[in-house]
């Protein structure tokens, strides 16, 4: 098979078991991580010859480790009495001294391609990379390339071939370099970002060491903005962890500590949180020991900033390894000062890729089409649209409204006019947005509204058309709600309704249009086609440009009383 039986053999049992394992469970662990079935016949007798020459014991339903060296002079700390000895030494190397004092992963290949492959690559999908050494990181064009262990890889069982973000920050992430991803949604950021993380703990000494009491520290920490992306994200993870006997949990708000609080004390590898949870956990409860996290990821790291989530996530990173224990990966859809700022102070020497330009714009895979209405009638459009888009009652379509009890009204409007649908806003429970964003996920409820909370980050497969009920308060707004459809290379559709209201947006909405080469109604020219100024967030519109301080206070001047 071309295995390497010996390391193979020795990390199961003597890293992952403590020094012993049950027969059973090292064959399932086997099957896994050669990523085939194992032969019945004869494989017993073929573990154990493999096993003693990697200096194991076989006794009877057991496998343990020798308290002996194995040729080859690699000691086995290891005890005759179960291998506690093995979880004494696999505990120790697991504390944060000693994660900290750890020797670097070993680098991976920069690509399998050549150099010259590897400029057309990124000229093809305006790549760009920045930082030192970058050009040195040439992109994985294949799942293969990347060099992802067998149980890794299967996680891309399902992909064709690898997106932009993923082949360019895989070797660079994978060589323990610290990255930027700048992408559109749905450009594949998670996977760009979790399957290294899997490999970066695969290569770190083992915890949780099997002994009594003993627990797996916290070893990858992913910041999400928003519940449902949190969810998401950790599904994934968890899903890809299974192969590689990797745990995980998901820490977000608006549902009971207890399962959270149970998870981290008994220990996971991988925690994936909203900010604000994870920091009552960790300075309230005392719960989550961040010290050992060593590869720390920002997902949607704009969006965390314009959700007022800056202190937390400091306060957060700052309890973490630090460099260069730590490494850290940031992914955002757009590169602000603000965003800027963060990265300068968290990341270390980090490598850029840029895909596209670094501006925000529309996913150039989803036709838009813009309608002028007047307010009242808008109802009546969204039906006449169902009739359309949802005339089998099967199609996915995601209508957007602004706000929570408007949500809440179409929602009931179309379950009287006949349609199964669901809502998810603010106002509702945890478990009631869950379920909603469930059902439309496995078709069985096909008809989602959706405030802005379902706008970023989240994966929702094969959504044929999304329809802006009320356009948002931003053109921001506007092109991450659209992205929910066209994601993973597919095609998609959105219809917006645009209203005398929404006018101070007309131009910017022009120019997205005409970037992605979609026509723009003469009813939307005739608002004009000036843009709003970005307003600054303390000071609106009379602030200073994004980047610039703040003008000094005027000086107080106090007059006499002649």
């Amino acid at each position: 098979m071309g295995v390497q039986w010996k390391a193979l053999l020795r990390r199961l049992v003597v890293e992952e078991g403590g020094g012993s394992m049950k027969r059973k469970e090292l064959k399932r662990k086997l099957a896994a991580e050669l990523g085939e079935r194992l032969p019945v016949d004869g494989f017993d007798e073929l573990l154990d010859k493999k096993a003693r020459a990697a200096g194991l014991e076989v006794d009877g339903k057991v496998v343990r480790a020798a308290a002996r060296e194995p040729a080859g002079g690699e000691a086995v700390a290891a005890c005759a009495d179960g291998g506690r000895g093995g979880a004494k030494r696999a505990k120790h190397e697991s504390t944060p001294a000693a994660l900290s004092a750890a020797p670097p992963p070993p680098r991976a290949t920069a690509g399998a391609c050549t150099a010259e492959a590897a400029a057309a690559y990124w000229a093809q999908h305006r790549i760009a990379l920045a930082g030192d050494g970058a050009s040195a990181f040439r992109p994985c064009l294949t799942f293969a390339d990347a060099g992802f262990d067998a149980p890794v890889l299967r996680a891309t069982a399902t992909f064709a071939t690898p997106t932009p973000i993923q082949a360019t920050c895989w070797p660079i992430a994978l060589a323990g370099r610290d990255v930027i991803g700048i992408a559109e949604t749905g450009s594949g950021k998670t996977l760009g970002f979790f399957l290294p993380a899997l490999m970066h703990i695969r290569r770190r000494p083992s915890a949780g060491g099997g002994g009594s009491g003993a627990r797996r520290p916290i070893r990858v920490l992913v910041l999400s903005p928003t519940r449902e992306l949190a969810m998401q994200t950790e599904s994934l993870i968890s899903s890809a962890g299974s192969h590689c006997a990797i745990t995980s949990v998901c820490i977000y708000g608006g549902v009971s500590k207890g399962p959270q609080l149970r998870a981290l004390r008994e220990g996971v590898d991988v925690v994936v949180a909203t900010p604000g949870r994870l920091l009552d956990l960790h300075a309230n409860d005392h719960a989550a020991d961040l010290s050992t996290a060593s590869f720390v990821v920002l997902d949607e790291a704009d969006r965390l900033l314009d959700l007022g989530f800056e202190k937390d996530v400091r306060t957060i990173v700052a309890a973490t390894a630090r460099p260069p224990a730590r490494q850290t990966a940031m992914f955002t859809a757009t590169w602000p000062d603000s965003v800027r700022a963060l990265a300068t102070d968290f990341l270390t020497t980090p490598v850029t890729v840029t895909v596209g330009s670094g501006e925000l714009t529309a996913n150039h895979r989803v036709r838009q089409i813009v309608e002028v209405v007047d307010p009242d009638r808008k109802d009546a459009r969204l039906l006449q649209l169902l009739a359309k888009y949802h005339a089998d009652r099967k199609a996915r379509v995601l209508v957007f409204a602004l706000y929570k009890k408007e949500a809440a009204r179409v929602e009931v409007a179309l379950q009287r006019a006949g349609y199964r649908c669901r809502a998810i806003h603010g106002d509702q429970s945890q478990e009631q947005r869950s379920a909603a964003l469930a059902g439309f996920k496995s078709g069985e409820c096909p008809l989602l509204i959706a405030t802005d909370v379902a706008a970023r980050g989240l994966d929702i497969p094969d959504v044929e058309a999304v329809i802006n009920f009320t356009f948002p308060l931003t053109i921001e707004d506007y092109i991450h709600r659209i992205g929910r459809t066209g994601r993973a290379g597919k095609s998609g559709l959105s219809h917006t309704f645009f209203t005398l209201h929404d006018k101070s947006n007309a131009g910017a909405l022009q120019n997205v249009l005409r970037e992605a080469s979609q026509p723009v109604p003469d009813e939307l020219l005739k608002f004009g086609s000036t843009v709003k100024k970005k307003e600054h967030k303390l000071y609106g519109a009379f602030g200073p440009k994004e980047g610039e301080a703040p003008t000094k206070a005027p000086t107080k001047i106090t007059f006499g009383d002649d």
